[in-house]
């Protein structure tokens, strides 16, 4: 007697062998408190658009301390300012030291 071990999708339930499928892990949903893992046929990533071209992933650090991420559309985060390619390149980066100080005692 054998057994025969089958891959099956968790979207569709269809069958496949290794070589047909991508490993997809959900990093955030609202219905999930960890990662999950799901195995999915490569036809089946049609299904996720990814918008990821269009977004401005931010990290948001409150007064408090508290951190987040949001996830702007490119589009709607331009809006935030008049000119908003001169509000970036006019930034201060987030390495190394604040733009116009010196290196040296003062003196």
């Amino acid at each position: 007697m054998a057994i025969v071990s089958q891959k099956v999708s968790d979207l569709s339930g269809k069958q496949g062998d290794d070589k047909q499928f991508a490993a997809v892990v959900v990093r955030q949903h609202p219905d999930i408190d960890q990662p999950k893992a799901l195995d999915v046929l490569v036809p089946e990533l049609k299904a996720f658009t990814d918008t990821s071209a269009d977004l401005v992933i931010l990290e948001i650090t409150m007064p408090d301390n508290t951190k987040r991420d949001a996830y702007v559309p490119l589009e709607e985060f331009n809006k935030a300012a008049t000119d908003m390619p001169k509000v970036l390149r006019d930034a201060r980066g987030t390495r190394g030291r604040v733009p116009g100080t010196r290196v040296g005692n003062g003196g």
